[in-house]
């Protein structure tokens, strides 16, 4: 697997995860402040970032390593992504959009750039 893929397989999950958990109420309250929970635009834009995440990295996973490994590469890019998720939003929730807005160009970059070389 080249260090591009799991790159952009990376910044995707974790950006991805970050996108649904600042579209639940609590997590979007702790970091962007009490009294500011998502509107039903924004939450719905968030849950569609996330799911677009999670697909681009799966697309990164399984263009690295084919279908049989790219599963399973997949699931361990996940839970990596996942853990620093829940590690950002429990002791840093203010960070949690900054990662998301700088991750998700870095996966779409990214992403642009494995379209291109491919």
């Amino acid at each position: 697997m080249s260090g591009l893929h799991f790159l952009l397989a990376a910044s995707a999950g974790v950006a991805a995860f970050a996108a649904l958990g600042l579209a639940m109420d609590r997590h979007h309250a702790d970091a962007c402040g009490r009294g500011r929970e998502p509107g039903p635009g924004l939450r719905r834009a968030l849950r569609l970032a996330g799911a677009g995440g999670l697909l681009l990295s799966l697309w990164a996973c399984l263009l690295a390593t084919g279908n049989a490994h790219g599963w399973l590469l997949w699931f361990g890019v996940m839970t990596l992504s996942a853990w620093s998720v829940v590690l950002l939003l429990s002791y840093a929730p203010r960070w949690a959009r900054h990662v998301l807005q700088w991750l998700g160009l870095l996966a779409l970059a990214g992403g642009a750039w494995a379209f291109l070389a491919r």
